[in-house]
């Protein structure tokens, strides 16, 4: 499957050239052309990484890269603004790349592949007769594969990126659970229940963080 690029820009010609370039090089994208439809895009739909700009209308794209990050979104921020400080302050508030216009789409769909596959790093994790196959999306306990539903692989996927962290069940329940579902604590509990009885023994890297959510701590990252 072809990874999802949502790129946001609003000059027409910049980004015509990105689009077409992106989809020949095999992605799949969406455009966005101001910063209120990219919200509302990052929020509706599932994206691999986001190409962004940051002088957009009607919200800016520095106001939209802690939101990507929330999302645990691939941001390239591609803009005309190529200083220290812009750069710096684009790093700080989460984005994984910077490209300063002008540029050579090689490049950008070259950091967009450098950064994907370092997301995809380490993509196996085994502790206690269980191992988590983040890349084929399969969770074997023993050698056999366990019947998860999607939603408790993405909610084991969501917490072992975060590995040590506490996440908020609000976090993991826009992340974890369908776009169309409605969200819930008390379903990203009871996920989280039907998850551990799957992983017997280790399910106990599932750790409840009270008042907050839960924290992946298997013993291999102890």
């Amino acid at each position: 499957m072809s990874s999802r690029i949502l790129v946001v820009e609003d000059d027409a010609s910049v980004a015509a050239t990105v689009v077409r370039g992106l989809r020949a090089a095999g992605f799949e994208v969406e455009l966005a052309t101001d910063g209120e439809l990219a919200l509302s895009a990052i929020e509706r739909e599932r994206f691999d990484a986001v190409v962004l700009d940051l002088g957009l209308p009607r919200l800016r794209g520095d106001a939209l890269l802690p939101r990507c990050a929330e999302r645990d979104l691939v941001v390239v921020v591609l803009t005309a603004d190529g200083e220290l400080p812009t750069r710096l302050a684009c790093f700080a508030r989460g984005a994984a790349d910077f490209l300063a216009k002008p540029f050579f789409m090689e490049e950008l769909v070259a950091r967009l592949r450098a950064r994907m596959r370092g997301r995809d790093a380490a993509p196996r994790i085994a502790w206690d007769g269980v191992e988590l196959q983040v890349d084929r999306r399969m969770i074997l306990r023993d050698g056999v594969a366990l019947p998860v539903t999607a939603a408790e692989m993405d909610l084991l996927v969501y917490l072992a990126r975060r590995a040590g962290r506490p996440v908020s069940r609000a976090a993991l329940a826009e992340h974890a659970l369908p776009s169309d579902a409605v969200p819930s604590e008390r379903t990203i509990d009871s996920h989280v229940a039907h998850l551990r009885r799957k992983l017997g023994p280790a399910g106990r890297a599932i750790e409840t963080v009270w008042s907050v959510g839960y924290r992946f701590n298997p013993p291999s990252t102890s």
